[in-house]
């Protein structure tokens, strides 16, 4: 079995490459993961941004899995910060609801798609909207930075999601909030699924129960947890034949696992009330 720091390799290798793919070759792939779907075009789990605001092709990739800025309630004025920010698609969208007056922080761990969102800020001539290079569950961001938090299918990535959200309670001023697009699953996956790398990095394999991953944002100190937007996604036989056998496809196929794309949404408390030790201390 992997360790997280391998899966994590592996992750920003794979991203890597994709910084330096265009939208057409990605949305053909799980997330982007360069899973070969034949000759046709298939766009598995990405949603179109053409409708929103600020939205700018050269920056969208087709990696994500929903819309999470169109339901983060943004307002004029707000800092928000975008968890796996690419090419800096949801971050550009983000900008043009909080406007001038607000800031806009893009959080990476991959150099190849901090340069390439920092030249499209800089095409826009954008001054309030940065991009960073870190870890996402080790965020270079101070405590108590952001009114709101996005994020487009990049969680199910992280192996350690529990430090993720703790850490996105840290950066959220109280009161604040997230809305987060994400794979989850439904039932159980067939076990050999999680030993293929190219499904970790495609988005399924780093998945967990949905159920699971709303336990994980419950116990991180969120309250309100709701579910915006989901969706079933189908990984058609052009990407589950070059992993796996008739039988194994047919197993999946009839029984009840599923994999859903959902975007969640929840508050951090104008007030911390979990008891903790002593503000910033180990225990929170």
């Amino acid at each position: 079995m992997q360790t997280e720091q391998e899966i994590k390799n592996a992750v920003k290798e794979k991203y890597g490459s994709i910084a330096s793919q265009s939208k057409t070759q990605n949305s053909s792939s799980c997330c982007g993961a360069t899973l070969c779907c034949g000759d046709d075009s298939v766009n598995i789990m990405a949603d179109d941004y053409h409708k929103l605001e600020g939205y700018n092709p050269d920056a969208d990739l087709g990696l994500g899995c929903g819309l999470p800025t169109e339901f983060a309630r943004l307002k004029k004025g707000d800092t928000v910060i975008d968890l796996g920010s690419g090419a800096g698609n949801d971050c550009f969208v983000a900008r043009s609801v909080v406007g001038e007056t607000g800031k806009v922080i893009g959080v990476d761990f991959t150099d190849a798609m901090i340069q390439r969102a920092r030249q499209n800020a800089e095409k826009l001539n954008f001054n309030n909207v940065e991009f960073r290079l870190g870890d996402i569950d080790d965020m270079p961001v101070t405590s108590n930075k952001a009114d709101v938090i996005v994020s487009n299918c990049v969680l199910n990535l992280v192996p350690n999601k529990h430090k993720v959200f703790s850490e996105i309670h840290r950066v959220l001023k109280p009161g604040g909030h997230f809305s987060i697009s994400d794979i989850v699953l439904e039932g159980h996956l067939p076990a050999n699924w999680k030993h293929v790398a190219e499904l970790y990095s495609g988005c399924i394999s780093g998945a967990i129960q949905k159920k699971d991953y709303l336990d994980i944002i419950g116990e991180a100190g969120f309250i309100n947890i709701a579910i915006q937007k989901e969706k079933e996604i189908t990984l058609p036989d052009e990407i589950l034949v070059n992993y796996f056998n008739e039988e194994e496809i047919s197993t999946y196929k009839s029984g009840n696992s599923r994999i859903k794309s959902v975007t969640v949404y929840a508050d951090k408390p104008a007030k911390d009330e979990r008891n903790c030790c002593e503000p910033g201390s180990a225990c929170c």
